[in-house]
């Protein structure tokens, strides 16, 4: 029995049914109307007797600790980004990034500024195309205009992201270039390789005015006639050593018309080649048509000139006798002869070759300045009319004196085209030098310089060497070795102009046979020259 049964009378009396009753009313007061879990069992813990209190009290914090978004780590963890209270999907997205992940974007303070640049800013420097290959070079492909400088100011960033900028106290400043200084170092032209690299091909100062340098007459004088001067110069100085060593002054005729020659070539494609890095074939491909004519026409009359000085010297063997004077016997005659006989027709040289030395080291320089600028095949015509009438007169003119000149005993030679002037072949030279300047002109690049060549040549032809010295020698000789000869002489010089046919001479048969010749010519060059251009 329990000991409150056995001792029920140690607790007041007998009356153990009593006491019994008393035991069983307090226990089932004890006992939990709940379950077993903790929060009912020791529900007294949480403010009263109350289970039901505790029970509410329980599940109001559970509910309140229960996340209201997913289980994933963001909202398992809240509170380690911030505060007790997890934030909302709402508030979530207020704070993703609007930019994109990119270091210029996550890193962006480092380039000069403590705001990164706006979702709108990004979207203004986008590209409006697409990146594939026909957009980003559309431009190489017939496309639209390429951008101009304005339109690339205003894609430009105020301030770039570059080493150079980061750290630019590293290279000796504390601020780095605005977006205008940097504007003001962008280059004008097109990224092509050209202008890219441009410098590698150092061209001289004759190859730059080739391509749009100074018009004016004194840029021209020193870019172009200056060099063509130096080159007319070295070849003189050339001839005149080989000239001292053999004791012959004919060996600046020899080179009278090669240097002429070689000048013209050299302009038209020994530059381009040499100083511009062109091949050969590139460089003659890069000639117009009418700047090929010229150059083959200077080429015809160097060539028939040269042949005629090369076989005079070598059938005489000596030295040409208007040369044996009495400056030529002075023991000092050859230490001044450069300067007194070579070097001053190498500066004649230089003039008259302006006409096909000038355009080809100035053509754009020469169009430019040229004072009519549209090209006229009326003016071709008549340059290729000239030029043939003048190259027969020569060729006849060399014939017709070596035929005569193998008859022993002959009279003056009078026959031919000698019966027109007294000297075709000077009156040829000059309507050859005279259509160099019309067919410039007819292409558009007759610039004012050019007309010095053919006044230069007449001049020297009729009062410095050819007409005037020709005729003083032939009188001197004349006079000592033939009078008869001399005779003929004063009673041609009576009967025939020197250089320009008299109005007598239109009905002179062999005016008529020269004029002719150069109206053939003229036929000649348009159906080559339609057949060349077509």
């Amino acid at each position: 029995m329990a000991e409150q049964d056995r001792y029920g009378g140690w607790f007041g009396g007998n009356k153990a049914d009593k006491v019994q009753e008393k035991v069983q009313e307090k226990v089932q007061q004890n006992i939990p109307k709940g379950s077993g879990a903790e929060q009912d069992r020791f529900g007294g813990w949480f403010g009263g007797d109350k289970v039901d209190r505790v029970k509410d009290r329980v599940k109001d914090a559970v509910s309140r600790d229960l996340p209201k978004g997913s289980g994933a780590e963001q909202d398992r963890y809240g509170r380690s980004f911030g505060g007790d209270k997890l934030p909302s999907a709402d508030q979530v997205r207020d704070k993703f990034s609007e930019t994109s992940g990119a270091e210029q974007d996550r890193y962006g303070r480092w380039f000069g500024g403590d705001k990164l640049p706006s979702r709108a800013d990004i979207e203004k420097r986008l590209p409006q195309t697409s990146g594939a290959e026909q957009d980003r070079y559309e431009h190489w492909f017939g496309g639209h205009k390429l951008p101009t400088r304005a339109d690339i100011e205003k894609m430009l960033p105020h301030e770039s992201g570059a080493e150079q900028d980061r750290y630019e106290r590293w290279f000796g400043g504390h601020e780095a270039p605005s977006a205008k200084e940097l504007n003001k170092s962008l280059p004008s032209g097109s990224g092509a390789e050209q202008d890219r690299y441009g410098a590698h091909f150092k061209p001289t100062p004759a190859a730059r005015i080739r391509f749009g340098g100074t018009t004016s007459t004194l840029g021209l004088l020193q870019h172009a006639v200056l060099p063509s001067f130096g080159f007319h110069s070295g070849l003189s100085l050339i001839a005149y050593g080989l000239g001292r060593y053999t004791d012959t002054v004919e060996a600046k005729d020899w080179l009278w018309p090669s240097a002429q020659v070689a000048n013209a070539w050299w302009s038209a494609v020994g530059i381009p080649v040499v100083h511009e890095g062109l091949s050969l074939s590139a460089a003659w491909s890069a000639l117009s048509y009418d700047q090929k004519l010229l150059l083959g026409g200077v080429s015809a009359w160097g060539l028939r000139l040269f042949y005629r000085v090369a076989s005079r010297t070598l059938r005489r063997g000596k030295d040409d006798p208007r040369y044996r004077t009495a400056a030529r016997k002075q023991p000092d005659f050859w230490n001044k002869a450069f300067f007194t006989v070579f070097l001053p027709e190498a500066l004649i040289q230089t003039l008259i070759s302006l006409p096909f030395t000038l355009p080809f080291r100035a053509p754009i320089a020469t169009a430019l300045a040229s004072p009519f600028p549209e090209a006229s095949s009326l003016s071709r015509s008549v340059a290729i009319f000239l030029f043939a009438a003048g190259y027969a007169l020569e060729v006849l003119a060399d014939t017709q004196l070596a035929s005569h000149e193998r008859k022993k005993g002959a009279e003056l030679n009078r026959e031919g085209v000698f019966s027109i002037v007294r000297h075709p072949s000077y009156l040829g030279d000059a309507l050859a030098h005279l259509s160099f300047p019309l067919l410039l002109f007819s292409a558009g690049q007759l610039h004012p310089l050019t007309l010095l060549g053919p006044i230069t040549n007449y001049i020297f032809l009729r009062f410095i060497g050819g007409d005037k010295e020709n005729e003083e020698h032939q009188e001197k000789r004349f006079a000592k070795e033939s009078p008869a000869k001399y005779k003929e002489l004063q009673q041609y010089k009576k009967a025939k102009n020197s250089f320009w046919p008299s109005l007598a001479e239109f009905g002179n048969k062999w005016l008529w046979t020269v004029a002719a010749v150069g109206a053939g010519g003229v036929v000649l060059e348009r159906s080559l020259g339609s057949f060349i251009r077509s």
